[in-house]
């Protein structure tokens, strides 16, 4: 966990911001687990010169809680009973904040006058010692007494308060809950004056059917950006789709009074929901099935308004289990085809893929879902899409470019392999994107590299193993043909000698070579070359690495060659240390 931590808190964000690796840790813990944004977490810390071992303040006035932070960020140590039990005396002082403010820096001195005004709020206070390290049986044994002291306090009605350790175990436990928990949580109260409506038990759940004025459609929030469907495996297709064109036409022709029966309904989960006279409270409220109807419905919000013919079918159920949820959400989506990449665009390796990525490049944004796409304010080359990312993954990495094609089994056969590091480097996924970025600037109608039409035409796949090839120049380089070099070592040496572009060549060249190569072969009686299947087998990657290796061997013999050849020499080479053996996919 430590090294995980120490890796993400080295994006700019935390560097710029705080002058030490244990601020970092602190803001890290703030960003990632208590869902503080920027300018809060800048605001929260505390730790500097007469810090009283108060890193962190945060005020949480949603539960009415004010939360107390220690860190202490340590490399496979353990914390004794002296520092804890200096960490814990400080924090008994919290009895006594008139002179802990004296005391204190001017950062602890302004947010103890907020733990004042919500201690008069009747605020309860957690205190909350984070470490990556872990505790001796003398400093569990402080703990315990430091439990009994708050238990008194409790008792006699000083303040309530109450204790968490969270060391590096529960620090992942806590990290992966909230990457699972890291969609925004919805509540709104469902008029039913104009509704009919029945409420059931089922296997234990409660059910609440209801038929709906089209209207009250476009009333739920989240539709427009995307928060409703949070457990939904995708996002809006969009008005284009032939399903949405379908629902709106209905909306603004003559049938629209037959809605109701030309409509599945819509299925929505929630963690509570409770019906009071007539109107149904909804907590933590999603919608699984309906995503296209909602956002097609909005998109006619104006005719919408004006309909009192026009009904649908909705169906609620009180369902917190996130497992049984995912369930019902890939099951209910059958009127437009569910592929198998929106059935993992919520898998928690994905979204820890996503948060990573987003924490380390700010401007960046990691799409998961099909029809999402990437906040305006943000970075074009830094956009990642899951899909493209899994492709790029398996001919990278497992230097499999004749399955990147494939995106349905990529993410049902192949998925766990290429997933199955949830800690993969933001790097590398940037790194990985920043090739192939490069590679698709050869595959343009002016044909930079003179690519053979017959693989122009092959542009949906051949890319990647223009991807693949790039990878090989440096397997090869480092007569290390059987391992696989870390895309972000690789981008980050390339681009410190200016030779992306040349690499990107030499593996395009390289290809283009193989086919041709291929292509010249004599061929079995009554066989004929094609090459979408030669492309499409592993056949093909023998040819790219004889290539490559005959290109490489006659460079010095061009003109400009053995320059271009010593630069490249100095590009393509890594550290042992930066390869590691591919991931397999056969």
């Amino acid at each position: 966990m430590y090294s995980f931590i120490k890796s993400q808190i080295s994006s700019n964000f935390f560097q710029q911001r705080f002058s030490n690796d244990g601020q970092r840790f602190v803001a890290w813990y703030l960003r990632n687990i208590l869902f503080r944004d920027m300018n809060e977490t800048r605001d929260d810390i505390t730790d500097g010169g007469k810090d009283k071992q108060i890193d962190a303040i945060v005020i949480d006035d949603d539960r009415s809680l004010v939360r107390i932070i220690q860190g202490k960020f340590i490399q496979g140590g353990s914390i004794d009973a002296e520092p804890l039990r200096e960490v814990l005396s400080a924090w008994l002082r919290i009895k006594d904040l008139a002179r802990l403010q004296n005391d204190g820096n001017a950062k602890l001195q302004r947010k103890l006058s907020e733990v004042a005004t919500a201690l008069d709020d009747e605020y309860e206070i957690s205190f909350e010692l984070i470490t990556t390290g872990t505790f001796t049986e003398a400093a569990l044994q402080d703990l315990e007494a430091f439990q009994q002291e708050l238990a008194k306090l409790s008792e006699n009605e000083q303040f309530d308060a109450t204790i968490h350790v969270i060391d590096a175990e529960e620090l992942r436990r806590r990290y992966d809950y909230a990457i699972e928990t890291d969609n925004p949580s919805i509540n709104f109260d469902l008029k039913l004056s104009e509704s009919r409506y029945m409420f059931h038990e089922i296997a234990g759940t409660p059910v609440f059917i209801a038929i709906l004025p089209l209207r009250e459609c476009i009333k739920f929030p989240g539709i427009k950006d995307g928060t409703l469907f949070q457990k939904n495996v995708r996002q809006s297709l969009g008005t284009s789709n032939a399903v949405n064109k379908g629902i709106r036409s209905t909306i603004i022709g003559d049938k629209r009074s037959d809605f109701f029966f030309f409509h599945n309904g819509i299925t929505a989960l929630c963690n509570q929901m409770q019906l009071e006279g007539d109107t149904l409270k909804l907590r933590g409220l999603s919608v699984v099935n309906g995503c296209q109807s909602l956002n097609t419905i909005l998109s006619c919000s104006e005719t919408v308004k004006k309909l009192d013919d026009a009904c649908i079918l909705f169906r609620f159920y009180e369902i917190p289990q996130r497992d049984r949820a995912d369930k019902i959400s890939i099951y209910t989506n059958s009127q437009s085809a569910v592929k198998a990449r929106d059935l993992r665009s919520n898998d928690k390796r994905v979204l820890a893929l996503k948060k990573a990525y987003e924490l380390r490049y700010p401007s960046g944004f990691f799409i998961t879902k099909r029809g999402q796409s990437a906040p305006s304010d943000k970075n074009k080359s830094e956009v990642v899409d899951l899909s493209g990312f899994a492709k790029n993954l398996i001919a990278w990495h497992s230097q499999r470019p004749n399955l990147s094609y494939g995106e349905t089994k990529i993410f049902d056969k192949h998925f766990d392999t290429l997933f199955k590091n949830k800690d993969y480097s933001p790097e590398n996924v940037y790194a990985l994107n920043a090739w192939m970025a490069e590679v698709q600037k050869t595959w343009v109608e002016s044909n930079p590299l003179n690519f053979n039409e017959t693989l122009l035409a092959m542009k949906a796949y051949a890319p990647f193993h223009h991807l693949y090839a790039v990878e090989m120049c440096f397997s090869i380089s480092n007569s290390l043909s059987e391992k696989v070099a870390s895309p972000s070592k690789a981008y980050a040496a390339a681009s410190r000698t200016a030779m992306v572009d040349e690499i990107v060549k030499v593996a395009g060249i390289s290809l283009n070579m193989a086919l041709e190569a291929a292509a010249n072969e004599l061929q079995p009686a009554r066989r004929v070359f094609s090459p979408q299947n030669w492309i499409k087998t592993k056949a093909c990657l023998a040819g790219i690495n004889g290539a490559i290796r005959n290109y490489l061997s006659m460079l010095p013999m061009m003109p400009g060659g053995p320059d271009i050849k010593k630069r490249l020499n100095e590009a393509t080479m890594l550290n042992p240390a930066d390869f590691e053996y591919r991931w397999s996919a056969d």
